[in-house]
């Protein structure tokens, strides 16, 4: 393949973020993965002088529920193509009081609360342990919170930091289970995120995400029950901010060529000594672990 190992940064794009206009698209790209098929094709595109891929994470026509979307292939033929960074978007839920529909969080921790999904790609003949302490990557947040803070308008507010509640899906929470998870300290509640930021840093690929809020879920008194309108609409106003945002980050990350922990993360994680890990699994572990091999 001609695009191979020349692409640095990838953009996963969620609910109601299908394609970025300002990314001048190339081509688009089918990668057999040995996970399965990815979402969507993968596209192509130029941001300046950098090679962008992105992709749409629940399909172009979001035909994918939360649960389906093939994570482990999506990350696996983001790798193939030698990306380092990925930022991702999202719609959330908002957990407290003062971050308000339309606002936009750059979440900075994790509580896992999924349940039926392959979340690492060391569950077969070997076995990693990665740190997952901090999740996100902070050079990456960092200079998306600092592109954000540049473009995000005066009646909306951008929060730094913030724990990501990501649960099973795809139906909405009960009452009882918002209230819990704002009580937890939770700042927003999505579907997606924790499962491509682990698989990520599996892949030694540093991972930040766009979390735009839609809705106050269900706990607040004072406002309608989360619906799939309200989102949509949401959405739509959310999407342009969004991309311009990322149009931006991509630009930074390819002027300053930071670099991360997660690109190193998988050093002294793999605990399974390679001449035993059977040829199957090591052939598709490859992509991941020939550095240490």
């Amino acid at each position: 393949m001609q695009s191979q190992n020349i692409v640095k940064i990838g953009v996963i794009g969620g609910s109601g973020l299908y394609n970025i206009p300002d990314i001048d698209f190339i081509e688009e790209l089918s990668v057999d993965t040995p996970y399965g098929a990815t979402s969507d094709n993968l596209k192509l595109g130029r941001v300046g002088d950098s090679n962008v891929i992105f992709l749409a994470r629940h399909g172009r026509n979001h035909n994918l529920s939360p649960s389906n979307v093939p994570y482990r292939a999506n990350i696996w033929a983001m790798k193939s193509f030698g990306v380092e960074w990925i930022i991702s978007a999202s719609a959330v839920g908002s957990l407290q009081e003062n971050i308000k529909p339309l606002d936009i969080v750059i979440p900075d921790q994790f509580i896992d609360r999924t349940k039926t999904r392959k979340s690492t790609f060391f569950d077969e003949g070997i076995v990693a342990h990665i740190s997952m302490a901090d999740p996100f990557c902070n050079e990456l947040s960092n200079l998306i919170a600092e592109v954000a803070k540049s473009l995000i308008p005066k009646d909306r507010k951008l929060h730094k930091g913030g724990t990501y509640l990501c649960m099973e899906g795809p139906a909405f929470s009960t009452k009882a289970e918002s209230l819990f998870y704002k009580t937890l300290g939770c700042s927003i509640i999505g579907m997606t995120n924790h499962t491509e930021a682990k698989l990520s840093r599996e892949a030694e690929i540093a991972y930040s995400t766009i979390a735009m809020s839609t809705d106050f879920d269900c706990w607040h008194p004072d406002h309608d029950d989360v619906s799939v309108d309200m989102i949509l609409e949401n959405l739509k106003t959310n999407a342009e901010l969004a991309s311009k945002i990322i149009i931006e980050s991509i630009k930074e990350v390819s002027i300053r060529s930071p670099r991360s922990i997660a690109h190193n993360s998988l050093k002294d994680s793999i605990v399974t000594p390679h001449q035993i890990v059977p040829k199957e699994i090591k052939d598709k572990l490859m992509i991941f672990c020939s550095k240490y091999w």
